[in-house]
Parts: C-alpha cells; structure tokens; sequence
C-alpha cells in the first residue's frame, strides 16, 4: 500500500485508521482517555504520510472533554480560540499553493481546528453554566417571594385573631365576677376565633411542607364575600363596622389583598381604638381598586414599644398596594379618629 508519505504496511495502516475512529464510539463515557487516544493516533497517521483529516477526528474527541472538564482560570480559553482561528486563516491564504498537505502545514491547521474546538465547547459550557445559574436565581427568588407572601399572610390572621382574642379576654376577666353569663360568652367568641385562626394558619403553613397536605384540605383565600365575617368578629370586640362593599367579579390576587387591607385596618381600629364605629368602602370599578377605612377612635396609633407611628401592619398594607403601584394613605381625620386609604389599579381580566 502507497501513500504520499512512502510505503506503509496495510495492515499498520488499518490499525492506526481503527485507533483513529473506534474511540469515538465512548467518547462521552470517557472523553479525555479517548481523546488522548485519538490525538495520538491522528499524529501517528500525520508521521506516516496516510490520508489525512485536518484533525477532524481528534476535535470530534476534544469537543466532550471541553464541555466537560471544570473551569480553570490559568487557562487561556479566548487566547487558544484566536490561535486556533487565525491558524485555520492563515493555512488557507498564505503560503504556496498546496502547502498544507505538507506535514508542516498539516500539523498548523490541524492544531488550529482543535483550538477553535476547545473554544467553541468551553463557550457553551459557560453558556449552559450562567443558564443554570440564572434558573437557580430565578427559583430561589421565587421561594423568597412566596415565603414573604406567606408571612404577611400569617401576620394578618394572627394579629387580627389575636386582638380580638386579648379584647374579649379583658372583657372576661373584667365581668366575671359581676355578669358571669357575659364572660361566658367571652369565651366562646375566644374559643371560635381561636379554632378557626389554628385551621387558617394549618393551611398557610401546609404550602411549606413540600405538599404534605393534600390539595383538598386547603381552604380558598378569603375574598370580599369573608368581610361580613369579618365585621361580625369586630363586633364582638366592641368595633361596629359599616360594609359599603361595591364591586363584581374580581380576580383572586386583588380580592385577597383588598381583604387583608380591610382586615389589617380594622385589626387596628379593635387594638387601639376599641370602643369606636368604623366605617369601611370597598369600591372596585373601572379596573381601579379604592379602601377607605375610617374610625372615630383616638387618631393616634400607638406601637409596642410605646411610641407612635407605623407598626407592621401599615407597612404590611402599604406593600401590598406598591405591589400593584398603587397609592397608599395612614394617619389622624382632622375630625377626629384615624383613616386608612388605598387604591391601586388592577387588569379585571
């Protein structure tokens, strides 16, 4: 058998083209071995003068191994690609003509395929790297976001059950001894509230544990159509509540945030201005959002620690009217009492 190099065996020659090929077959399962393998075979066929494949077969070996192997900062990724480019270039337009199948020029294009190999697959791997990085971020914003949802969820139930309980509490404590049957009933609008708070916050807290409680158990959110419940609770605490409720329709999101905004200022009204009227409107129209919440209690709302200004339920309902971009008002009437305000627009589709 003859080639341009001089006489080679055949069967030297089909040995050498077999350890060029067959590796390729494994070349995911072990990608450096096999590279190795076909490398040097390519350069062996390359000394022998065989017919020759500009690498073809080692690059096909090294693509694995560049999207496989970690990143390594002292490697030169960009450099070796413009080498490898401009020696593709540079073997097609300079020189004599047909100086690449010598073995000089053979072996420059060669390396230079093998070096936009590398390139081409470390570029990808990057690619695929900041992909995954970016799906990783975006989850865990995801569960940032649902775990906040679900505190502000558990700050309204709690807070607004347990003012009402500690009111009621007082109360019986207070006339236990003079009207018994009133203390009585005390703690029976303690022990309601109280049940229903533990089976709201059961299925608040059931979205945290990776869907151990079946879809079935879990209670819709509270919608408009749950203020009048909410009005009876107030009353109960010694907070007369008028409903003026004007809307249709509305989606799930923006019926849950108009609740907990009427449910956060009427929690408010029973902490801090107990006994009072409270007025609330809720009017929902033109794809526009409008609470107004108004007491004539004290028009001071006092925090724990004693000094006035705004708690976390204020901030909890400004929030949720910024989620919407809408606008959010707190503090004292000039006539007397405090007045909460929020509108925000919302798709009524």
């Amino acid at each position: 058998m003859t080639f341009a190099g001089g006489d080679v065996p055949a069967p030297l020659a089909c040995a050498v083209t077999a350890a060029t090929g067959l590796p390729l077959a494994v070349r995911r399962q072990y990608p450096v071995p096999v590279f190795a393998a076909v490398l040097c075979a390519s350069l062996l066929s390359l000394a022998l003068g065989l017919p020759w494949d500009f690498f073809a077969a080692a690059a096909y070996a090294l693509y694995p191994v560049a999207l496989g192997q970690p990143r390594r900062r002292w490697v030169p990724t960009s450099a070796i690609g413009a080498a490898g480019a401009l020696a593709i270039l540079g073997g097609a337009t300079v020189g004599p003509s047909g100086w690449q199948a010598g073995r000089p020029g053979a072996l420059v294009v060669g390396l230079g395929v093998l070096g936009v190999t590398w390139s081409l697959g470390r570029a990808l791997r990057e690619r695929r790297a900041h992909a995954e990085r970016s799906a990783r971020q975006l989850a865990d914003r995801a569960v940032t976001d649902e775990r906040l949802r679900i505190a502000r969820e558990l700050h309204d139930v709690v807070a607004h059950s347990m003012s009402l309980i500690a009111v009621k509490a007082g109360v019986a404590v207070h006339v236990a001894e003079a009207r018994p049957q009133e203390a009585l009933d005390a703690l029976r609008v303690i022990e309601t509230t109280s049940r229903g708070t533990l089976a709201e916050m059961r299925h608040l807290l059931g979205v945290l544990r990776n869907g151990s409680v079946p879809e079935a158990a879990l209670a819709p959110t509270p919608g408009l159509t749950a203020l009048t419940a909410l009005a009876e609770r107030a009353a109960m605490a010694g907070v007369s509540v008028d409903l003026d409720v004007r809307a249709g329709d509305l989606p799930d999101g923006v019926a849950l945030s108009a609740y907990r905004i009427v449910q956060e200022a009427v929690t408010n009204v029973v902490k801090h201005a107990t006994p009072a009227r409270c007025s609330v409107l809720v009017d929902a129209a033109g794809g526009r959002m409008r609470i107004r919440v108004a007491d004539d209690g004290p028009g001071v709302r006092v925090l724990p620690g004693g000094a006035a200004g705004e708690g976390h339920g204020l901030v909890g309902m400004r929030e949720r009217v910024m989620m919407y971009g809408g606008d959010f008002a707190a503090g004292p009437r000039p006539e007397g009492g405090f007045a909460v305000s929020a509108s925000f627009p919302y798709d009524p589709a």
